[in-house]
């Protein structure tokens, strides 16, 4: 059983805009590329299994483009700590993690492992990270890991999978129906209201706190976490006191934790005395206010539901800054966009998940691939991971790390050839990590799947020194900015651009339809700059150098513009053009 809550002296809450950048943080990396074992295998990977990936990935020349973190995935450990430590589980993983780690590093690859921030590893074995994280850190370099990713079950600071809903009491503020100030007393349907979370209902504030992102319901872009701001207007420097009409909860959306600040300094961040029911309101007892002469801004918030999860994840980082400050370990943050991570985890991560899994229907047996598809009402497919990630390029970049749509399904069953080399061309535009996930013992040096994950053009865009994710510029689905607006229809052809260090641009057209398409877009150069940055001197150019990083045709247009009259369903087509 997953232990109660600690006492509240115990808990990690600390304070968001506390939290730097970890100097263990190494910002200018590019997105990793590997293997992983989980959409192959689930739980059910193996010490040999881990071996044959390895030299598959050698035998086909998979290592000398890029692909180098080989990482074990859930169901590697004991399920319980022995010794108060992780221990390799002796049937799958017999010679153990250092072992294992001395194979790859002498095939020249790189050794991944994972955990997660809570109690529990989301299959459930009780070896979460909570409370280990400096034993762990020690036996993770002792291994020699170059990459860990940390996943979110278990999380005892939120009500995140698998955890006690009631947790929410810690994530959510309560619901608020008034403030009082001094003897001046101000309604919910009067106090402003930031962010997409809070609103009013029935004449109180509800939902103050951060919206939950792990599946497809919400844009990204925006402000996710609410508060509820003041403005005071004070003829003095005085103290005057501030009380709280609230009633507590502990489901999704309301809560007992409150974050007051005044003047950008926090006053009060805490659990309020508990009330008998969600609706049952009381005032608190008074908090002191200093008030400047001028202009005072009050606020009230919960942001818990992120600040305690990037303690949770730094925790980890710092472990390992702590015991060797030249380390090179990767984080890979897997929350499923739940905290809506791509507003805190360049803090400490390489990359942060922007949704739940893309398949839930994993491999488990010998000659069982896995499914997954190219479209569902869930997260659980290409084109919902798309979706969000495509209008992520403002969080993405080398100062910071990448937004990761998860790993690749390419290999599985449910996605035909279409659909895989249209997933490798969006996951190489946005600048996603590229970690395969399929059993590679199926692919043969120039079959159909070595020569899309084995396609230097496309991977050349993902590794692109410059950094910069695709933006999209063009959907034929009316938008009022294609490149904000969230958009779940894929009865549309999206047009994305991705500027280059070489001084040129991608041009990618993407049919997130099914069915064929024959309508006739054309992109001019200026159109494209007129959006976006691209390199200068593109523009000026009298000539350029076309390649179609498919089939590798190439030729030479005089012409500022490209062009798409047809493309067949859930097609792509990737075009690199270069000045001459």
């Amino acid at each position: 059983m997953t232990k109660p809550i600690p006492a509240r002296e115990e808990l990690r809450f600390e304070s968001f805009s506390n939290k730097e950048v970890l100097s263990c943080k190494k910002n200018g990396k590019l997105p990793v590329m590997g293997w992983n074992s989980w959409n192959a295998f689930g739980s059910g990977n193996t010490e040999e299994l881990t071996k044959q990936m390895a030299e598959k990935l050698v035998e086909l020349g998979l290592d000398k483009l890029g692909y180098k973190y080989v990482v074990l995935d859930d169901g590697c450990y004991v399920p319980h700590r022995v010794d108060g430590k992780l221990s390799n589980e002796p049937v799958k993983f017999p010679s153990g993690f250092k072992a294992l780690s001395d194979f790859l590093h002498s095939k020249g690859l790189k050794f991944g492992m994972y955990n997660d921030i809570g109690e529990k590893l989301c299959a459930g074995s009780e070896v979460g990270t909570y409370g280990y994280e400096k034993v762990y850190a020690k036996q993770y370099l002792d291994w020699g890991i170059d990459f860990i990713k940390v996943d979110n079950c278990y999380n005892i600071f939120d009500n995140a999978t698998f955890a006690d809903p009631e947790n929410a009491r810690f994530t959510f503020g309560p619901n608020i129906r008034s403030v009082i100030i001094g003897d001046k007393t101000i309604s919910a349907e009067e106090l402003t209201i930031t962010g997409e979370c809070a609103h009013v209902k029935d004449s109180y504030i509800t939902f103050l706190g951060t919206l939950d992102g792990t599946g497809p319901d919400y844009s990204p872009v925006g402000q996710k976490s609410s508060e509820i701001v003041i403005e005071l207007e004070s003829a003095e420097d005085k103290t005057v006191d501030l009380k709280i009409d609230y009633a507590t909860g502990k489901e999704e959306g309301i809560g007992a934790w409150l974050q007051i600040s005044v003047n950008g300094q926090r006053i009060f961040d805490d659990l309020l005395p508990e009330t008998s029911s969600t609706t049952d309101f009381a005032v608190s007892s008074p908090f002191a206010v200093q008030l400047k002469n001028g202009k005072n801004i009050i606020k009230l918030m919960n942001h818990r539901r992120q600040e305690n999860t990037l303690s949770s994840y730094a925790a980890m980082m710092e472990a390992f800054e702590e015991l060797d400050k030249d380390n090179d370990v990767i984080l890979s943050v897997c929350e499923w966009g739940k905290t809506n991570p791509q507003n805190w985890a360049y803090k400490v991560g390489n990359s942060w998940r922007i949704l739940n899994d893309i398949t839930f229907a994993v491999g488990s047996t010998e000659g069982d691939y896995g499914t997954c598809g190219w479209e569902s009402d869930y997260t659980t497919n290409i084109t919902t991971q798309y979706n969000k990630a495509v209008i992520m390029d403002e969080f993405a970049g080398l100062d910071k790390g990448w937004n990761d749509p998860d790993m690749m399904v390419i290999g599985m069953n449910g996605v035909d050839q279409t659909m895989n080399e249209s997933h490798m061309a969006m996951w190489c535009m946005l600048n996603s990590p590229l970690m395969l996930g399929l059993d590679l013992r199926r692919v043969t040096k120039g079959d159909e799947i070595y020569n899309i994950i084995a396609n230097e053009d496309y991977i050349a865009l993902n590794q692109d020194a410059l950094g910069v994710q695709a933006k999209r510029i063009f959907t034929t689905i009316d938008t009022s900015d294609p490149s904000k607006d969230y958009i779940r229809d894929n009865k549309r052809i999206d047009v994305l651009v991705k500027p280059l260090s070489d001084g040129s641009i991608a041009v990618g057209f993407f049919n997130l339809d099914t069915n064929d398409r024959t309508d006739d877009i054309c992109i001019t150069f200026d159109e494209i700059s007129e959006k976006m940055n691209i390199p200068s001197g593109f523009l000026g150019a009298d000539e350029y150098l076309i390649k179609d990083l498919k089939s590798k045709e190439t030729w030479n247009s005089c012409e500022k513009r490209v062009r798409l009259s047809s493309i067949k369903g859930c097609a792509s087509y990737l075009l690199k053009i270069t000045p001459v």
